[in-house]
């Protein structure tokens, strides 16, 4: 990505205020992300879910007290960019976690290159940063773009899924995800659809899977996107004569909204409350009990950034300001703090390798409730790893 005219300056401003930054002995925390819109419930998951972390060691980090930003990027590259040069510049952040969605961290990643702030996106990890653009100082706790999409493909190949009709929203997310699913099912899809971020209306489009004769429909529709299209998608009917496969679509955040529709469904993902596991049962009890609902894979990506960023931070000790010595011990702390979902660890390129599942929905008495189908993938990494130069 080449450096707009405005990146350049704000990039100028981030390296000359760096180095007077305002001076605290607390450690000071960035959150960034989507916290308005139809993906707000994203957004305040991945805070409640660091937050959790950050209050579960006595409101403290590595041992000392936090002070925490929250920064809403509404969903808007200008807006991140924005809010990276004040919490760098005005706040003196020494880490920031959550990043937003694709769009978003990819449009601040030359400035994150350019400070060597320490960063953890929490819901996100595009193919650019994956490969050729991967970035010493910026990890992903969430998933690679296209991973979850990658093993929803391998699920639909193994079963025998025809006739598929994909749709997502039009972005980079989006087209990493349509692009991991083709990349292991191998069957010709009967159409291929790319929707307006943010849209909620999918009339038009539902008429065209009807039209095209599918007999099976994957989908990436994150936050309140993924209620919009499920519940029109059930209203047609079509959810009784299709088999819907989808990822980052139904999930804790979008489960109560979309209710009985999602019975039936299915969904590849990295992590589920119903994982069993000892971290990931203490997690969802103690989520539940502070937040007063079921926590989403958002909130566990960020509660384990959050458990990565204590681990780092009281390793360096007094040097948690070095943002290289920072960086490293992030780098080091997925060896040392178990994950709530289970097997974890950063790749060449800080993207997770990570077991991936098939998670499917039945309802229990009125209530939806997930369950783990099978563990489709073991230790699974990205398609572009290898681009990276980093070791």
């Amino acid at each position: 990505m080449k450096l707009t005219s405005l990146a350049v300056a704000l990039t100028a401003g981030i390296v000359a205020l760096s180095t007077t930054t305002p001076a605290s002995a607390n450690v000071r925390i960035g959150v960034t992300g989507a916290f308005s819109g139809p993906v707000a419930a994203v957004g305040e998951d991945q805070y409640d879910g660091f937050m959790l972390a950050v209050k579960e060691h006595g409101d403290k980090l590595g041992g000392q007290k936090v002070t925490v930003f929250k920064r809403d990027d509404q969903l808007k590259p200008e807006v991140g960019i924005q809010n990276l040069k004040e919490l760098v510049s005005k706040e003196g952040v020494d880490a920031v976690v959550g990043l937003g969605f694709s769009n978003v961290v990819l449009a601040m990643r030359e400035l994150l290159a350019q400070s060597g702030l320490p960063a953890i996106a929490t819901n996100s990890g595009p193919s650019e940063l994956a490969g050729k653009n991967c970035t010493a100082n910026i990890f992903s706790t969430a998933w690679p773009n296209d991973g979850a999409a990658e093993v929803a493909g391998i699920y639909a190949q193994k079963h025998g899924l025809h006739d598929m009709f994909l749709m997502a929203p039009n972005y980079q997310a989006g087209k990493d995800m349509l692009a991991g699913f083709k990349r292991f099912y191998k069957e010709k899809p009967v159409g291929e659809v790319y929707t307006p971020v943010g849209q909620t209306n999918y009339t038009t489009d539902i008429t065209r899977i009807q039209m095209a004769n599918a007999r099976s429909v994957f989908s990436f529709y994150p936050g309140g996107m993924g209620v919009s299209f499920v519940k029109q998608l059930s209203q047609t009917g079509l959810l009784k004569s299709l088999k819907y496969l989808s990822v980052f679509t139904l999930e804790e955040t979008t489960l109560p909204a979309v209710k009985g529709a999602a019975a039936g469904a299915l969904s590849a993902a990295w992590w589920s409350p119903a994982l069993d596991n000892a971290v990931n049962k203490k997690f969802v009890s103690d989520f539940e009990a502070e937040y007063h609902r079921t926590p989403s894979l958002y909130a566990a990506a960020a509660y384990d950034a959050g458990n990565f960023l204590n681990w780092a931070i009281g390793h360096t000790g007094a040097d948690y300001k070095d943002h290289a010595k920072l960086t490293a011990a992030i780098k080091q702390a997925a060896t040392q703090v178990p994950s709530v979902r289970g097997y974890f660890a950063f790749n060449v390129n800080n993207l997770p390798i990570q077991n991936y599942y098939m998670i499917g929905f039945e309802n229990q008495n009125g209530k939806i409730v997930p369950k783990v189908l099978e563990t489709t993938v073991e230790k699974h990494k990205d398609a572009f790893y290898t681009q990276c130069k980093m070791s």
